[in-house]
C-alpha cells in the first residue's frame, strides 16, 4: 500500500463535540449542513461551530428519486436533527443546472422556513472535507464525477452524468460490469469462474442467464452498487477478469481528473471520496499510483464524511 495521506486536516478529523449539557445554545445561529448523495442523504446541525446533531435518510437527490421520495427523507432527516435551522447548506449530486438547484432548495425550504439556503454540487463538499479550497475533487461511490476550482474561482467538471449516460469507474459501473462479464463467459460456454461464482451466490440465482432479468427489474442502482465489493474480493483471489474490471475502473477516475485538470491547468490537489475509494485499498492505491504517473503529486483520500465540508466552507468565507 503507497502512503497515502488522509485528506481532513485543520480540526475536521471529526465532527466538534456536542457541549456538556447536550443541546444547542438558543442564542447562536443554526446551521444545517446536508450531503445528498446518490443513496442516502447524511445531515449535521451546528450550533456556534459545534456538531450537535447528526442523522442519515435516504436520497434526496432530484434527479435519483421522486420529488415525493425526496421531500419524504427530507422530513425524517430534519425531525432526527431538531427541525429549525437559521441557514441550510446541501451539497447535492443531480444538481446541474439552475433548476436542478431551485428544485432542491423548495424541497428543503418546506422543512425550514424562512432559513437561508444555498445549494452546491455535492463534489465541492469533497474538497472542503479535506480541508481545500482550490484543486480537484473526485467521487466514486454509487456514481463518479470530478469537480475542481482554481484560484481564480473557475470551474470545471468531467462526469457525473448518471448511470445512463456515464457514472464509469463507480459502484454501480463496477457491479454491472461483473454482471456482464458473467454473462460473457456463459455465452463463450466457459467457466464463469470466481467473480460469477460470486455475483449468482449474492443474487440467489443458479445460471448466469437469470441475471438478466434481475438486472432489469425493480432492483436499484443502490442494491447493485452494494456489489461492488464482490469484484475487489474476486480479484484478490485471483480472478483475472475482476482484475481488469478494477483496473478499468481505476483508469476511468484517472480520465475524470485529467479531464479537470486539462480545462482548470490544476495538478494538486486531488480529493476523493466516495463509498467505493474510500473502503476500497486496491482501488486507493491504483488511483495514487496511476495518478502520480500523471503528474498529480498530492493526492489524498479523504478521512471524514463530505458533509464536514459545510463547516469549512462557512469557516472560510466561501459561501
Amino acid at each position: 500500500m503507497p502512503n497515502i495521506a488522509p485528506a481532513g486536516p485543520g480540526g475536521l478529523q471529526a465532527p466538534a463535540p456536542v457541549p456538556a449539557d447536550g443541546g444547542p445554545d438558543p442564542a447562536a445561529p443554526d446551521v444545517i449542513g446536508l450531503d445528498i448523495g446518490g443513496t442516502k442523504t447524511h445531515g449535521v446541525r451546528w450550533n456556534a461551530g459545534v456538531a450537535v446533531a447528526e442523522a442519515k435518510s435516504g436520497s434526496a437527490n432530484v434527479q435519483n428519486v421522486p420529488p415525493e421520495e425526496a421531500a419524504r427523507n427530507l422530513a425524517e432527516l430534519f425531525a432526527a436533527l431538531g427541525g429549525h435551522a437559521d441557514r441550510v447548506v446541501a451539497g447535492s449530486g443531480g444538481v446541474d443546472t439552475d433548476s436542478d438547484a431551485e428544485a432542491l432548495r423548495v424541497l428543503i425550504a418546506q422543512q425550514v422556513p424562512g432559513a437561508r439556503i444555498d445549494v452546491v454540487h455535492d463534489t465541492r463538499l469533497i474538497l472542503a472535507a479535506g480541508a481545500a479550497s482550490t484543486g480537484i475533487a473526485v467521487i466514486a461511490g454509487t456514481g463518479s464525477v470530478a469537480w475542481g476550482m482554481d484560484a481564480k474561482g473557475r470551474q470545471a467538471r468531467s462526469g457525473g452524468w448518471g448511470y445512463l449516460l456515464g457514472d464509469e469507474g463507480s459502484g454501480y459501473w463496477v457491479a454491472r460490469e461483473a454482471v456482464r462479464a458473467t454473462l460473457h463467459r456463459s455465452n463463450r460456454a466457459e467457466p464463469v469462474g470466481v467473480l460469477g461464482e460470486s455475483v449468482l451466490r449474492a443474487n440467489g440465482v443458479q445460471a448466469p442467464e437469470e441475471l438478466i432479468a434481475l438486472f432489469h427489474g425493480s432492483y436499484g442502482r443502490r442494491y447493485w452498487a452494494g456489489q461492488a465489493h464482490l469484484v475487489f474480493d474476486a480479484a484478490r483471489a485471483g480472478d483475472s477478469v475482476a482484475e481488469e474490471i478494477v483496473n478499468e475502473a481505476a483508469r476511468h477516475l484517472r480520465a475524470l481528473v485529467g479531464d479537470v485538470a486539462t480545462v482548470l491547468g490544476l495538478r494538486s490537489p486531488v480529493i476523493i471520496g466516495g463509498g467505493l475509494a474510500v473502503h476500497q485499498p486496491r482501488l486507493q492505491e491504483l488511483l495514487a499510483r496511476g495518478l502520480r504517473e500523471d503528474g498529480f503529486n498530492e493526492v489524498r483520500f479523504l478521512a471524514v464524511d463530505p458533509v464536514h465540508g459545510v463547516d469549512y466552507l462557512l469557516r472560510s468565507g466561501s459561501l
